[in-house]
């Protein structure tokens, strides 16, 4: 599928638009009234805890400014952490921290942030500098995800994740978000991080994506990024699917990552997933929507439907 092709060639690849996605998937099959509850990260971590769902730890919340800062006293002697706006969007206002230099802090990216400098971002986040709509934020403070060595060579300091798209209870499409230098340690496309499309059926990685280019290694380490092989990818597909069981939004974006100790853990819900993980998989949604449209599912439980999908969904 070229990242160029024509709207004849996007169809016939089955490629899903945003506006279908909205009018087909999003508006039918989500409940607006469960918006409020991803769009949450504390109160959708509280509910993925509440059904045994691993997930990263909450070292505190930060609420009002004049907590800002006293940042440090919540860490507990923490150097590394991870700050998030509970109710942002796009991997905006994410600062991960990955130790300290003297007294000043050191983000994965390699800048070096003065207690003064993380206090005033925090109390950006808490202003909705990086919330939806722009209103009142609370930023969390989350526990550093170590991640799985495994991913050494194909990213750039920072913490890989895996998105699956689930459509209803069923994980059709995946992809692996690999920070770069440009992406300053975070997994975000947008930012520059690599997008990796991963095979359903075995968990290895087909095609990859760094902005509007295909590409075959990666850009800071050269290391090759195709075929490589996820591990854990049942259990993976069997979590992201349990996650609709969770929320009960018929299409579903699932981030996780993976802990070097603690295996995949779900980071966060998505209502409206974005679309450019087609491009990442060289492939489109539309005909895989259709299978699980016609396969009636509905009576399955999570680790049925991501069986099936391993059987069923290719590549």
């Amino acid at each position: 599928m070229s990242l160029f092709a024509t709207p004849g060639q996007l169809r016939e690849a089955g490629v899903l638009s945003l506006n279908a996605r909205n009018g087909e998937c999003i508006m039918p099959l989500n409940d607006r009234s469960a918006y409020p509850l991803v769009d949450d990260k504390i109160r959708c971590k509280q509910v993925l805890e509440g059904v045994g769902m691993p997930v990263p730890g909450l070292i505190g919340v930060v609420s009002y400014s004049g907590q800002s800062g006293k940042f440090a006293q919540r860490l507990g002697g923490r150097e590394q952490f991870v700050i998030k706006p509970a109710n942002g969007s796009g991997g905006d206002g994410i600062l991960v921290i990955g130790g300290k230099r003297g007294d000043r802090y050191l983000s994965v990216g390699g800048r070096l942030w003065d207690p003064d400098e993380i206090a005033h971002h925090l109390t950006n986040v808490i202003s909705g500098l990086y919330s939806l709509g722009g209103q009142p934020d609370k930023a969390m403070l989350e526990e550093l995800v170590e991640f799985d060595p495994v991913f050494d060579r194909i990213a750039f300091q920072g913490v890989p994740d895996i998105r699956v798209i689930v459509y209803k209870g069923v994980p059709v499409m995946a992809m692996v978000r690999l920070p770069t230098r440009a992406s300053d340690g975070k997994a975000n496309l947008h930012q520059g991080a690599v997008g990796a499309g991963i095979s359903i059926a075995t968990g290895c990685t087909t095609a990859a994506v760094l902005g509007n280019h295909h590409v075959t290694e990666h850009v800071d380490t050269g290391a090759p990024l195709l075929d490589f092989e996820v591990p854990g990818w049942a259990r993976i597909l069997h979590m992201a699917a349990a996650c609709f069981d969770a929320v009960n939004l018929g299409y579903l974006g699932v981030d996780l990552v993976l802990d070097k100790t603690r295996g995949p853990l779900v980071l966060e819900l998505n209502a409206r997933p974005g679309l450019n993980i087609q491009i990442a998989n060289d492939d489109g949604l539309r005909h895989r929507l259709a299978k699980v449209n016609q396969a009636g599912l509905s009576g399955l439980d999570a680790e049925a439907r991501a069986a099936w999908a391993r059987d069923s969904l290719a590549p």
